[in-house]
């Protein structure tokens, strides 16, 4: 894989371009995606924005969102845009398998592929270019270097803000989590000064919910929360006839798990939803406990040394079990 930097000779010259994320994709992955699309769109690159599947409602007031397209949705026109394309861009995630039913169109396509990422262990021998840097805040935050370092920086534009100021906010836990670096913060005071708005931004995401959710959200915490104070860790694990109830959508979910670290003492939080096709963990930490290798040693999953993943086709109650009884090895990092 080169350098990223050897991308912009190819962007002088029109392409037709594509930009994928991981699915379901959220805040981090839909502003890169879509703050590259304004970005490429104004060097009259022929841009198309390719989800592997749906995304959260609360999203689709960001600009350029309208135009993304789903590929579950139109499977045939998505795969022949790709089989077209000169450049694929892949942002958010660093693993083919991640686009879920999409990887395969992926993996045949023979254009150049570019990978911007912050994930742990890329499957580099599958990019041409790219970045991946773990230490990075965000892909947005990535993706704004990617345009402030090429020849085009001043084509920066409010759209392009807008976009990247969601990814960088939703990833850093609103500022919060310990990779809001003083660059974060740096970066942020350009994006500002392109004029958008932080607060309304900030309103489209956190405050759009259904009060379905937040009684769904009640429910849980009441009903579905285990704390295993021997260990310092909290999982809640989320029955499917909990979604059909609360008629839980897509990004319904999102930010649930960090719910579990707002308690006093506890550094594992572990949030297992049962999913129709297959059930669904989301891991965080404080402090030194790596959920990435967590995750990837125990739930075929990865991420971050404090945000991680996993999945499972065992059922709800096994998964359950294999946490309590895998923990157990974890004990004295935990204490």
């Amino acid at each position: 894989m080169q350098e990223v930097k050897f991308v912009y000779p190819l962007l002088e010259e029109q392409k037709r371009v594509v930009i994928t994320t991981h699915q379901k994709p959220d805040g981090d992955a839909m502003g890169a995606a879509l703050g590259l699309y304004h970005f490429l769109s104004q060097l009259n690159h022929h841009v198309t924005v390719i989800s592997p599947t749906n995304w959260a409602n609360f999203l689709d007031w960001m600009p350029g969102c309208d135009k993304v397209l789903d590929f579950e949705n139109d499977r045939e026109l998505a795969s022949k845009i790709i089989s077209e394309a000169d450049v694929l861009f892949c942002l958010d995630f660093n693993i083919l398998h991640r686009t879920k039913n999409l990887e395969p169109v992926l993996a045949a396509a023979s254009c150049l592929k570019v990978l911007i990422d912050h994930h742990q262990q890329p499957q580099v021998e599958v990019f041409d270019y790219g970045i991946s840097n773990v230490h990075k805040s965000s892909t947005c935050e990535m993706v704004f270097d990617f345009i402030d370092a090429s020849p085009f920086s001043t084509l920066l534009n409010k759209d392009i803000a807008t976009c990247l100021f969601t990814g960088i906010m939703t990833d850093t836990g609103s500022f919060r989590f310990s990779s809001t670096t003083a660059e974060v913060h740096r970066v942020i005071a350009v994006l500002k000064e392109t004029g958008i708005d932080h607060t309304e931004i900030y309103e489209h995401i956190y405050d759009n919910f259904s009060e379905s959710r937040l009684r769904f959200i009640g429910n849980a915490l009441l009903n579905r929360l285990e704390v295993l104070y021997e260990y310092n860790a909290a999982v809640m694990a989320i029955p499917k006839k909990d979604l059909v109830k609360y008629e839980i959508k897509t990004g319904d979910t999102e930010g649930l798990v960090n719910y579990l670290l707002t308690m006093e003492g506890i550094k594992l939080g572990a949030l297992l939803i049962d999913r129709t096709e297959e059930r669904k963990w989301s891991f965080r930490s404080k402090g030194d406990f790596d959920v990435n290798v967590f995750a990837r040693l125990h739930f075929e999953g990865g991420g971050h040394r404090n945000a991680a993943g996993g999945r499972s086709s065992e059922s709800l109650e096994e998964n359950v079990q294999k946490f309590k009884t895998v923990i157990k090895e974890y004990e004295q990092q935990l204490q």
